[in-house]
């Protein structure tokens, strides 16, 4: 693989071909999803594995034109007005999230296990001139005095508008198409702004290798929230413009994935660590169903292990299993691995997607690092976030003068442009003056063989300032010890990275993106002392 680290800048370049962005200002993520519509009109688009309804690639284009003419014409929604999605996974929910980007306004979306007060930063901060939700969310929504459509029955809606004129609006790349919010680990979550053009971007920059090697129609399992960029954006918008079958579940359950992945020969299996260590601790179940089909299993959201892609191998010995590295604030991808070209199982995030750059900032001196040293990730990319919602001060703060983005995670590049995440910036163990990362911690307890689930976080120390302190899950009918989780690590990893506490739990709060919520645990140990 070429060098992608340029010493004289300091920086890392995809070794991948350049992507080509639409020539047309005016082409809209609508535009581009259907410009081979021609190639692919009566292939399956999204399918329903509950109701085993069918939408092809034509009825999907005359659903979200259907929807948008009636939310123009019965709520005037036009260009720059906000629209919310609150809503779970459904094949109703990209129709919706089309219908209101391609008349030029902006589709929010939030996670459906939120609080009214947590929904009401979010409303407070974009102002929505309408809700999308469904009949079981109806309560947390109806106090905000907005319009309300229900996303699985807007037929009413569309009769009454079924006779106005139709609409051409006009939309260009450089408009905005969607605030996303961060996940807010780290305090109130952030709007991010993303254009017609990012989107397309992202699209491009995820396929990349698809188109490069001309791989055909697949068909994609959706487990993953389609709130979040990687649901939406980085998966379901990025395969959709391909002509690829996205199969949208509502959330991932073991046995009802395994039996969409044999009744509709899924190829593709792109999700988080905690779905790939389900399908890990879980090999009997898994040989219960035909799997053949499945090419490759792609995890992002959070670091996965390398062991835990080598046990995946072995129970899914035909696929592929890779992992990429993304922020909702990078329009869901900065890297991801070619199973192709790059050796397997390195515990990478592969190499960057063509377009994007990245450089590795030694955290007191704010000098770029050559190869295998660590440091804060900068990137940019034509996928990156235009800024965070009405927040200039956070802007700022995340991306400099130059364009570059502040990642605030911590890794390192390989001599063969292959980025390592180890952790978070800000998550850092500091144990007598040394750096611990909590991830590298997890992947080994995961390791083991009777912990089902692991997390660990900084404790407090009057002596070393911070200890590392393990949360464990442990499998069902084990019995093992903290002393013997200790004495596991301890014999793997430096004096200064051992766990010097263990507590158990049944279970690891995390992010409907799969990260873990160590601000919980925190809160936790708090509570208790």
């Amino acid at each position: 693989m070429a060098n992608c680290y340029n010493p004289s800048t300091g920086s890392y370049t995809s070794p991948r071909a350049p992507i080509t962005l639409p020539h047309s200002p005016t082409t809209s993520i609508v535009d581009f999803l259907f410009r081979n519509l021609h190639a692919h009109s009566n292939s399956p688009a999204l399918i329903d594995p509950y109701t085993r309804n069918i939408i092809t690639f034509s009825h999907l284009k005359q659903q979200i034109s259907t929807l948008a003419h009636a939310l123009h014409h019965t709520f005037n929604i036009s260009k720059n007005d906000v629209v919310l999605i609150f809503a779970p996974n459904s094949v109703n929910f990209p129709i919706a999230f089309f219908a209101v980007t391609s008349l030029g306004a902006i589709a929010t979306t939030a996670n459906p296990v939120y609080t009214v007060k947590e929904l009401s930063h979010q409303i407070n901060d974009c102002k929505p001139k309408l809700i999308i939700t469904v009949d079981q969310l109806y309560d947390k929504v109806s106090g905000f005095n907005l319009p309300v459509v229900d996303l699985n029955n807007y037929s009413d809606l569309i009769e009454q508008s079924r006779h106005k004129a139709v609409i051409s609006p006009h939309v260009s790349q450089d408009d905005v198409a969607t605030i996303l919010y961060s996940s807010g680990t780290t305090g109130l979550s952030k709007g991010v702004v993303l254009t017609h053009r990012m989107i397309i971007a992202t699209a491009l920059m995820v396929t990349s290798d698809q188109e490069f090697y001309s791989e055909g129609r697949s068909v994609f399992l959706i487990v993953v929230p389609l709130f979040h960029v990687m649901g939406m954006i980085t998966f379901t918008y990025s395969q959709l413009q391909r002509g690829n079958a996205m199969v949208v579940m509502v959330r991932f359950e073991l046995e009802k994935a395994l039996d969409a992945i044999q009744r509709y020969r899924v190829t593709h299996l792109y999700t988080a660590p905690p779905v790939v260590v389900a399908l890990v601790k879980n090999p009997g179940v898994v040989r219960r169903y035909d799997t053949s089909s499945l090419r490759e299993i792609g995890s992002g959201a959070a670091p996965l292990g390398k062991d835990v892609m080598d046990e995946c191998c072995k129970v899914f010995p035909q696929a592929s299993v890779l992992q990429g590295y993304g922020m909702t604030e990078t329009g869901g991808i900065v890297s991801i691995e070619n199973a192709r070209v790059e050796s397997s199982h390195s515990g990478s995030s592969g190499t960057l997607c063509p377009g994007a750059e990245a450089k590795v900032i030694h955290i007191e001196t704010l000098k770029p690092l050559p190869p295998n040293q660590l440091g804060e990730i900068w990137a940019r990319g034509p996928n990156f976030m235009k800024e965070y919602f009405h927040n200039k001060e956070a802007t700022e703060q995340t991306i400099d003068k130059e364009g570059w983005l502040h990642t605030g995670d911590l890794g390192y590049f390989d001599e063969e442009g292959r980025i390592y995440v180890v952790d978070r910036l800000k998550e850092l163990i500091k144990y007598k003056g040394y750096q611990v990362a909590p991830a590298e911690l997890e992947g080994l307890l995961m390791s083991h063989p009777e912990i089902m689930d692991a997390a660990v976080i900084p404790y407090n120390d009057a002596e070393a300032g911070e200890i590392p302190m393990a949360y464990v899950v442990r499998k069902p009918g084990s019995s093992v010890t903290g002393e013997q989780v200790q004495d596991f690590i301890a014999k793997q990893v430096a004096p200064f990275k051992r766990i010097r506490k263990v507590a158990f739990i049944d279970v690891i709060p995390k992010s409907a993106a799969g990260k873990i919520l160590r601000r919980e645990l925190r809160q936790r140990v708090q509570s208790r002392l």
